[in-house]
């Protein structure tokens, strides 16, 4: 997706699609690359925020296309460059997450701790969708 306007982003195909790939590859993509990912916690706050279902369409579709944009293999910068292969998934998920700040709520970060704990101890499986 090269547009990534609010516009297209809350577009009930682009929402689909999105939504589509995300549940399909986000926490196979999340276990073989978390210990590269310094975004981790928002990342997945981003997550459980955009399945939340008191989470506003609008903001949905938001972080939809930015976790998107973070399972695509195709980035502007590869993934498999040490050091500097996740800064524009980190940029795309930190635009999306000031934009839509205070839809973020402490339960989210609080379920994003949980699962990094989990995922540190070896005991995480993915939640169930």
């Amino acid at each position: 997706m090269s547009d990534f306007s609010v516009e297209r982003a809350v577009m009930p195909g682009t929402m689909a699609s999105n939504e589509r790939i995300v549940r399909r590859s986000f926490w196979q993509k999340v276990a073989r690359t978390f210990s590269y990912l310094p975004f981790a916690s928002n990342l997945l706050a981003a997550w459980y925020c955009a399945f939340d279902p008191g989470t506003p369409l609008k903001v949905r579709g938001i972080l939809l296309a930015a976790l998107a944009y973070f399972v695509i293999p195709l980035d502007i910068v590869p993934d498999l460059i040490l050091g500097l292969g996740f800064t524009d998934d980190m940029t795309v998920l930190i635009t999306a997450v000031s934009l839509i700040q205070r839809h973020m709520k402490p339960e989210h970060y609080d379920k994003a701790r949980e699962t990094i704990a989990r995922l540190q101890a070896g005991t995480f499986t993915a939640p169930s969708q």
